[in-house]
């Protein structure tokens, strides 16, 4: 029946992604469960793939448009140099740069935390790993 319903109500829709909530609908602290078998998963390839893409292309295409639009808010308060509106332009620009400001540090830190997690999976990994044989090595049972 969920396969008729899913099958119903997405006819039509080929390049669509559905997505589900399970235990939690409407908690938006609970992550959407994308295909797969829903498990945990650390796939440190594509941690570095995405902090890669900040670096090479997020960070500095941003950088770029905010030049070219601190370009375009220069002429234009060059433009209406002794009007209110050069003035309310200047504030304009000064709450831009601290957005973009904001939002390259959070480029950075997300960067950051993308290579620091890849690591730190790993380091858990061997740790748990390495705790599980000295238990093994320790057993009463080894030998029987």
């Amino acid at each position: 029946m969920t396969g008729e319903f899913n099958r119903e109500s997405h006819a039509g829709a080929t390049d669509q992604q559905v997505d589900m909530r399970l235990n939690g609908a409407g908690d938006p602290s609970v992550p959407l469960m994308r295909g797969g078998s829903g498990g945990f998963g650390s796939a440190p390839a594509e941690k570095t793939t995405a902090a890669n893409t900040i670096e090479t292309e997020l960070e500095p295409s941003t950088k770029k448009a905010t030049e070219h639009a601190d370009d375009a808010i220069d002429a234009a308060v060059k433009e209406f140099d002794g009007w209110d509106t050069a003035t309310g332009l200047k504030k304009v620009a000064d709450t831009w740069d601290k957005q973009v400001k904001n939002l390259m540090g959070r480029l950075a830190s997300e960067k950051s935390a993308l290579r620091g997690a890849s690591g730190l999976f790993v380091r858990n990994d061997i740790g748990l790993g390495n705790q599980f044989k000295s238990i093994g090595s320790q057993s009463k049972l080894n030998g029987l």
